[in-house]
């Protein structure tokens, strides 16, 4: 299977999103074959998966009603072809916004995660009250057979200080990419009807 590079239109229209308004939705961000590829990964590296948890540091603890999916973060899992050609295409994103935006990114941290029906995470920011160290979010569907009925939509609010009511439902299709600033918006993932895949991750700074 051939995995192309992120094209030089790709890296311009998440830096040109990131920098206003922050945040961006953007279709097949991989190609079908490789998003199937990826969810067959996913699937099966499932055994290696653990509880997820929330907080950092001495505040980490598992709460399923809060969050009910289970990752295996990359660094801990076996390699595959498709999932160490993802990484390098967000290596060349890395590069594209560190020389663009100056946002100082030092590496990539992420993990598959799956959610069972009925599970799902309630709102809340990915960067840590203690630690700016994440700055980009970045999250890949691994869904290609996804349906309405499935659920798990991904809920955002685009605008928590202005407009603290309005929201963004997106859904989780396959080879979607959902990317934006780690600290300046929260989000939820609604409850799924259906087994529920991503590639979620973020680009990290050194601690200030």
């Amino acid at each position: 299977m051939h995995y192309p590079a992120a094209s030089a239109y790709t890296l311009e229209s998440i830096i040109n999103a990131l920098a206003d308004p922050g945040w961006l939705v953007l279709n097949d961000f991989v190609s079908p074959a490789w998003c199937r590829q990826l969810r067959a990964d996913a699937e099966q590296l499932l055994p290696h998966f653990c509880a997820a948890g929330i907080g950092h540091h001495q505040d980490y603890q598992q709460q399923s009603t809060i969050r009910g999916d289970r990752i295996g973060w990359l660094d801990d899992l076996p390699s595959t072809i498709a999932i160490s050609a993802y990484q390098q295409r967000l290596q060349q994103l890395q590069t594209a916004l560190n020389r663009q935006l100056y946002l100082g990114l030092d590496h990539f941290e992420g993990h598959l995660a799956s959610y069972a029906p009925g599970r799902g995470y309630q709102r809340h920011y990915d960067q840590f009250h203690d630690s700016d160290a994440r700055v980009v979010t970045t999250i890949l569907y691994l869904n290609p057979d996804w349906q309405p009925a499935d659920g798990g939509l991904l809920r955002l609010w685009p605008a928590p200080q202005q407009a603290p009511n309005q929201v963004i439902d997106i859904a989780p299709i396959g080879g979607r990419l959902v990317i934006f600033l780690s600290d300046r918006y929260p989000h939820q993932v609604l409850p799924a009807a259906a087994p529920r895949f991503s590639l979620t991750g973020w680009f990290r700074r050194r601690p200030s």
